[in-house]
């Protein structure tokens, strides 16, 4: 066994001092709404609004109205107008009939196609959106208004990024509404329908919103939508979209490629929007790259660690100092003072299994309490601890850092200091003895997965080694494939992937222990630990340390089993988010609209995004949540 210290130890003195706060901060509770299935209903509304270039018309633009696809990710959608409504000399539009909205395919957005921007020519380049969401909210007797321009075509592109295909179509799996309507309400977070400006009416106040960034986007977008017959800014945008094939013809298509590829050509790219001032503030340096982000803080996050997503599309967040926190699909923390007490203290790991209920490791315990060794606190929706007023504490807990739910229902949880799995029943009673499953090749146990077969993955971080234990504990096999495997994940072809602490790395293991690659390198990875894969295999890591030169941490995005080129490096050199708000990220999750969330665990006020959790908008993916063993498509 190596002898320098883990990853763990590395930041665990430097918060131990601090002072918990166990009971009574809490706010009320409140409660998921049920999930029902109605009767489809149609009903007819009433919509008006303009198309604008910036702050000019568009006249001459013909607009329809789409209802999402229902087959699957980009596919076609139905168009509500049997004709298309055309904007007047001011850019004006109104739907006053034949708009029909059903309740089984609720999702809807506008298209403006077209138009010219003053007296110059048509500009067949004009492609512009709006999201509506779920039409059967609108009014049937007032008129609902909308601003269709290139800031809520931002939004709606990189939101619906998951949802979208060339042409405008946007469409989600039969299985997937939710999230579909969960990365319509990421469009209105990002801007504002209505006016036609960001970030959006209900853009929650704990949130720090990207606007310089989407004027900047909406900028470039402008540079070619606001010119005469499509002129060589249209060309110059077009074309700056190194790679794209087909090349895009119009702006939305142009956009929706951005949105896909945001690495690509940005100094060229940033240096076109500036020739646009339609929006602002905007950018005054190029971004390192295109990628949208959001950082929420709120719901008293104090270190945040573990971090999953619920079948609702709500994030869950541990945090190191006796705390956890829930925020809506769109960043709204929903306990104001967060959730404490039941034992929550010394948190480093979260789950959330088939019912919602969200598991928490908690590595110590109050005096007295399991002779201090520490806890599983469970939470249910609501946020009410159902495991007790200390947790559960028995199968030999010992320091508890990590814990995965099995698809059959039992909870894992990992002991850092005694290096044995405790496994619980999904009421807590111990299933692995008093003293939970051990083996000679687990050391400084820290993170786990589980695959389909119930066996559990186990990083060990001190010994470089990956361990898989067998269900009952019976039968082990140490792997010797890595360097501080701080991070573990699974794909859905049952391969291991692990994030390498020490070595800077990303290690790759077949379901039966063969190791194909001991570390995949670049992409920014510096001390890696937050590991998750998408629903299309992607493998995301987030990185502790940062970037050389750059100052900040940032995000890898591999390529995964089922491809060609497994372990390819599929972000820039130094990684995305760069300028994203990442501070020691630690974990990271992907909810079913296909964003990706991580949680950042420095707590250091002179930090703006101290104590924040990261959206990155629409990048992966979408998965079906919660993750129990392998991920899946929704």
């Amino acid at each position: 066994m190596k002898s320098r210290p883990s990853a763990l130890a590395l930041f665990v003195p430097a918060v131990m001092s601090g002072v918990l706060c166990l009971s009574g901060c809490g706010a009320g509770v409140i409660s998921d709404p049920p999930v029902t299935q109605p009767p489809t209903t149609t009903v007819s509304v009433l919509v008006s609004g303009k198309v604008l270039a910036g702050t000019q018309p568009v006249a001459g633009a013909s607009v329809q109205i789409y209802s999402a696809g229902a087959s699957g990710n980009g596919s076609g959608a139905s168009a509500l107008l049997a004709t298309p409504v055309t904007t007047d000399s001011t850019g004006a539009f109104a739907i006053t009939s034949g708009l029909t909205c059903s309740s089984s395919s609720p999702m809807v957005y506008l298209v403006a196609r077209g138009g010219k921007v003053g007296s110059g020519a048509t500009n067949d380049a004009i492609a512009l959106a709006a999201a509506v969401g779920d039409c059967t909210k609108l009014s049937t007797t007032t008129t609902t208004a909308f601003t269709v321009n290139e800031v809520t075509t931002v939004a709606f592109t990189w939101a619906l990024s998951q949802f979208l295909s060339t042409g405008g179509n946007v469409g989600a799996s039969s299985t997937n509404a939710l999230g579909l309507a969960n990365a319509f309400a990421t469009a209105a977070n990002l801007a504002d329908a209505s006016q036609g400006k960001t970030p959006g009416a209900t853009f929650p106040a704990t949130g720090k919103s990207p606007a310089t960034k989407i004027n900047t986007l909406a900028n470039l977008l402008n540079s070619c939508a606001a010119t005469a017959g499509g002129s060589s800014a249209c060309s110059a945008l077009f074309g700056g979209l190194t790679g794209s094939s087909p090349v895009p013809s119009n702006t939305l298509d142009a956009a929706f490629w951005l949105a896909r590829n945001p690495g690509v050509n940005v100094s060229a790219l940033y240096t076109l929007s500036t020739s646009s001032t339609a929006f602002a503030p905007s950018l005054t340096v190029a971004p390192y790259d295109w990628t949208i982000a959001i950082n929420f803080t709120g719901g008293s996050m104090n270190s945040p660690t573990g971090i999953g997503v619920d079948s609702q599309g709500n994030i869950w967040v541990a945090s190191y100092w006796g705390v956890a926190s829930k925020f809506t699909p769109t960043g709204s923390p929903i306990f104001a003072a967060g959730i404490t007490g039941g034992g929550l203290q010394s948190s480093f790991g979260l789950a959330i299994d088939a019912q919602n209920n969200v598991w928490i490791p908690n590595g110590d315990s109050a005096s007295g309490v399991n002779g201090k060794l520490g806890s599983v606190t469970v939470l249910n929706s609501s946020g009410q601890a159902i495991s007790g007023t200390n947790g559960y504490i028995s199968g030999g807990l010992n320091f508890p850092v990590a814990v995965a739910i099995d698809p059959n229902g039992t909870a894992s949880v990992l002991n850092f200091r005694n290096s044995r799995v405790t496994q619980l029943s999904s009421a807590g009673a111990p299933l692995s003895g008093a003293t939970g499953y051990g083996a000679q090749s687990m050391a400084f146990i820290v993170s786990i997965a589980i695959d389909s077969n119930h066996n559990s993955w186990i990083g060990n971080q001190n010994d470089g080694t990956v361990t898989r234990l067998s269900a009952d504990g019976s039968q082990s096999l140490g792997i010797a494939c890595c360097n501080g495997p701080q991070g573990l994940a699974i794909d859905q072809r049952g391969y291991i992937w692990a994030s390498n602490y020490y070595g800077d790395s990303v290690s790759q293991i077949s379901s039966t222990g063969t190791v194909v690659s001991a570390g995949y390198t670049g992409g920014g990875l510096k001390g890696p630990q937050g590991i998750a894969v998408d629903g299309a295999g992607s493998v995301w890591v987030a990185s502790r340390a940062n970037v050389a030169g750059i100052g900040y941490p940032a995000l890898t995005q591999f390529a995964g089993s089922a491809t060609t080129s497994p372990g390819k490096v599929l972000s820039p050199a130094s990684g995305w988010l760069l300028d994203g708000g990442m501070l020691q990220p630690y974990s990271i999750a992907i909810d079913a609209s296909g964003n990706v969330w991580v949680t950042n665990f420095t707590n250091d006020a002179k930090y703006a995004n101290s104590n924040s959790i990261v959206e990155l908008v629409g990048m992966a993916a979408p998965v079906k949540t919660p993750v129990i063993g392998p991920p899946q498509a929704p």
